[in-house]
């Protein structure tokens, strides 16, 4: 083993796991990316019924599955907690199975906590941006147990990187990343 093996092997035993799913998993990746002490960032599926699913199963609607990102990151560098930050402030949560035009049970505010810990984080921390009344609507975010995640496709993961002038990420991907980008400057990987 190489010293940088060592150092990856290092680094992915002291990698954390968080999965999100704020809407089309293209835009939850694209900000992820950015964040400072994560390590990767998958797009897939989880919390339905279909072993193995494929993007146009999922799109129907009737698998019950959401679009996902897998996140391996350090929590030496970000907290748990950051993280929620960052996933409740950069999608709409009071809106079930919306975001923006994209529509259906796919893309709807979920968490899949791994941990009692995180369970509790995401819980008291819902609890709390309710309360402050940030937004006009109570947040419908699901919390829920954490079972299986299916990797999505290959064309689907980096979308936004590889993709950036496609109209969707064009108009949809970049104003979000912008925004995350300038709420979130202290956050960002450098």
């Amino acid at each position: 083993m190489t010293v940088s093996d060592n150092m990856t092997a290092h680094n992915q035993k002291q990698a954390a796991q968080a999965i999100f799913g704020g809407g089309c998993f293209w835009c939850v990746e694209a900000v992820f990316q950015s964040v400072k002490g994560v390590l990767s960032v998958e797009s897939g599926y989880a919390g339905g019924t279909v072993a193995n699913p494929t993007y146009e199963q999922v799109c129907t609607g009737s698998t019950g599955h959401a679009e996902v990102c897998q996140i391996a990151y350090d929590p030496g560098q970000v907290s748990y907690r950051e993280l929620l930050e960052v996933f409740w402030q950069t999608h709409d949560p009071t809106t079930p199975n919306r975001q923006g035009n994209d529509v259906g049970p796919q893309y709807r505010s979920i968490i899949f906590y791994h941990t009692p810990e995180q369970k509790e984080l995401a819980e008291k921390y819902k609890r709390e941006l309710d309360a402050a009344g940030l937004w006009s609507s109570p947040l419908v975010t699901e919390i829920v147990p954490f079972t299986a995640f299916y990797k999505a496709e290959d064309y689907h993961q980096d979308y936004y990187g590889r993709n950036r002038n496609q109209p969707y990420c064009l108009l949809v991907i970049t104003p979000k990343v912008e925004k995350f980008r300038k709420v979130f400057q202290e956050k960002l990987k450098k």
